[in-house]
């Protein structure tokens, strides 16, 4: 374990401005906030922030970084605050130890392809500030290095998985392969023993046999370029046992087959010495073919830029070679990372060097490490957001997505039967906003049933397939049930009794497809109920068909008709339970109901009336108030405050007159039905500054 002054050495060392009394308190701070706790290997809990600390000044990151590997643990694991620790060592500190202990309380669901993806993605949305992601990545490094600790197989295997499935991946997406070489092998390990140990024992065969042929074919490279005039820094390695296993697996191959085992990195100085080093290695060896690819030209979307061929040596082996410029190289080994690092005492907002366009966002001519640091977000994945059921499953939505657009996601028949939803245990709307690593539960019931009102809100494709697919299954079934009573109704007033095949005839000559179908064009008046009554009885109408027919004999029900889908309620004039009600029939069009007294029906409409009767315990509706009261305090409070004593909810309010002390508003107030409404205005009447009050 890092002593203090090593760690605070380490960091002056690259750089000499760092806070060495934030270091040195942080370095305290955690010793004593983690006090007797210890570690899987028996080592105090505190060596382990320690080491994460050490892992991340190799990467020459900045001293607020260091600072919050130092305490990453502490939040979650002991009595420390985010309140203490924005106290003693900022709001920039605290903010980004807190952002690690978020990704800490994150349940991996990594058991299947898509879940392991969709966690990495939420990491990089959830750290917006990237530096997070680099103390996690870190963190995990760490936790793989000490992996062997842990007694129970079952967990380190679980461990293992995660790392591979997850945080290895997520190193490479930000460039930073040497981390994500070392937790791959570490997790192999663990995962594929017999295989890490089979291909470790071959690997040590080769080396033995012979002898020290990495460093020789380095030197070989090395002095061949020294020959032609170009300086070089090669460097050699055997591949890694899980990059030899993959290798094996993909291709089918055993390990003899496999020839590429050595990778050699040329170093130079220019970009154009890595194209003339290219021209010299394949003038000396012939290169396979098929195995060069130019990174330079073509970065990668992560910015990693190289040369890569590999050739025949002289030994009759191939070889791989990656050739790249020192800036290049620190690139692809620290990816992210790198653009922290100190150059020759410069920071690295002074080096001009690739970014990755569609990753981060960051400031071309920031004047300090720091303002670098804090404008450096993440950008990908903005688009999209990522909340957690209860047990913890990720689940994938684009931004403006709702409970209701969860529930769907999760699954069809949820998102049908949602009446309520909890975020974060908090009951809310279901038309709120979800935000990044919101836990969402919902709340369902089977009598329950897509609203159409639904489809003002939804974000998702599937939401709005299954709002719709409800609304039209159950328009269909109240259209059938509404024009059955239409239909009774008009075959009252018919002079005998229709027999059965006439109905069949009907059917025929107004040609639809079915008796059920019938039913949908009657409610929908899709044609005159007097052309139905000649279809089913000819000469039923005297031969002359009237612009409007006689008015009903009797009121149709709505019962049991759902608002929205077979009837809409008129904005004109919100008729409620108790109201006489009229329908207004059009073409292919719900019918729309109004109240009899409607300005609307006296204005005279080219659509068919329709008399209708509210059903048996209808309950609910929306009724429009305007109220008039003095401009006094409390006033309007003494109104809300009333509503609420007799049971009825405001749904909108507008202001929509001043004159000198007396205010006009309009209130759209949910009530049980007409009883109830004048109830209310009677109260309203009674009330403190309430001048007038009438229903509109």
């Amino acid at each position: 374990m890092l002593r203090q002054y090593e760690l605070v050495e380490k960091v002056r060392a690259y750089d000499p401005d760092a806070n060495e009394d934030m270091l040195n308190r942080a370095y305290v701070f955690s010793m004593k906030a983690h006090g007797t706790q210890v570690r899987a290997s028996g080592d105090p809990y505190f060596s382990h922030p320690i080491e994460v600390a050490g892992i991340l000044t190799d990467l020459k990151l900045d001293d607020e970084t260091i600072v919050t590997a130092i305490l990453h643990d502490t939040i979650e694991d002991t009595v420390a605050t985010h309140e203490q620790i924005e106290k003693l060592f900022g709001a920039s500190v605290a903010r980004l130890v807190d952002g690690v202990t978020k990704l800490s309380k994150i349940e991996a669901q990594s058991e299947n392809e898509r879940a392991a993806e969709n966690l990495r993605k939420f990491l990089l949305a959830l750290s917006d500030d990237i530096r997070v992601l680099l103390v996690k990545l870190a963190d995990r490094l760490h936790n793989m290095r000490t992996l062997h600790h842990v007694k129970s197989e079952d967990k380190r295997r679980r461990i293992a998985k995660e790392t591979m499935d997850i945080y290895a991946p997520l190193a490479e997406r930000i460039g930073m392969y040497e981390i994500m070489n070392e937790m791959q092998t570490l997790a192999f390990k663990q995962l594929e023993p017999d295989a890490y140990s089979s291909i470790a024992r071959r690997l040590s065969q080769l080396h033995a046999a012979g002898g020290d042929l990495v460093n020789r074919i380095g030197l070989g490279l090395q002095l061949h370029l020294a020959d032609h005039g170009l300086e070089a820094e090669v460097m050699g390695r055997e591949k890694h046992p899980y990059s030899i296993w993959k290798k094996m697996a993909e291709r089918h191959i055993s390990f003899e087959q496999l020839s590429d085992v050595m990778a050699f990195r040329v170093i130079v100085d220019q970009v154009d010495d890595c194209y003339r080093a290219l021209g010299l290695i394949q003038q000396r060896w012939p290169m396979v073919p098929g195995r060069f690819k130019d990174f330079i030209s073509t970065p990668k979307r992560n910015g990693y830029r190289s040369l890569h061929t590999s050739v025949i040596h002289d030994s009759k082996m191939r070889i791989e070679i990656q050739i790249r410029t020192r800036e290049m190289h620190l690139q692809a080994e620290r990816g992210l990372a790198a653009h922290w690092a100190y150059k020759e005492g410069k920071p690295a907002a002074e080096v001009k060097v690739p970014w990755i366009s569609d990753l981060v966002e960051i400031l071309d001519h920031a004047e300090s490490p720091e303002e670098l640091l804090e404008h450096t977000r993440m950008a990908m994945y903005q688009d999209r957001i990522f909340a957690f059921t209860p047990k913890g499953e990720l689940i994938q939505l684009p931004k403006g997505a709702t409970p209701v657009d969860f529930a769907y996601a999760v699954h069809t028949d949820l998102g049908d039967q949602t009446v309520g939803a909890k975020v974060n245990s908090r009951v809310v709307p279901l038309r709120t906003l979800l935000e990044n690593g919101d836990q969402v539960e919902i709340l369902a019931s089977a009598a329950q049933n897509p609203q159409p009102s639904w489809l003002r809100f939804v974000a998702t494709g599937k939401a709005r397939a299954g709002v719709r697919r409800f609304v039209r299954h159950k328009e269909r079934d109240e259209m059938i049930l509404l024009g059955r009573k239409i239909y009774d109704e008009l075959v009252d007033r018919l002079p005998a009794p229709v027999a059965p095949e006439a109905v069949t005839r009907a059917i025929k000559k107004l040609k639809v497809e079915s008796r059920d179908e019938l039913m949908v064009a009657i409610a929908k008046r899709r044609f005159s109920d007097e052309a139905l009554m000649e279809a089913l009885m000819p000469g039923s109408t005297g031969g002359d068909i009237a612009p409007r027919p006689p008015a009903q004999q009797t009121a149709i029900s709505i019962k049991g008709l759902t608002a929205g889908v077979a009837y809409t309620l008129a904005v004109c004039c919100h008729p409620i339970p108790g109201d006489r009600i009229v329908g207004l029939r059009r073409e292919d069009e719900s019918i729309e109901v109004h109240a009899i007294g409607c300005d609307t029906l006296a204005n005279g409409t080219d659509a068919d009336w329709l008399d209708l009767a509210w059903g048996d315990g209808s309950d609910g509706g929306t009724a429009r108030l305007s109220v008039i009261v003095r401009d006094v305090p409390g006033a309007l409070g003494a109104v809300a405050a009333m509503l609420g004593t007799k049971g009825a909810n405001i749904v909108n309010l507008n202001l929509v007159h001043r004159d000198g002390s007396f205010h006009t508003f309009h209130l759209d107030v949910e009530v049980h039905d007409l009883a109830h409404l004048h109830t209310i205005m009677a109260a309203l009447r009674d009330t403190d500054g309430v001048s007038k009050v009438e229903r509109l």
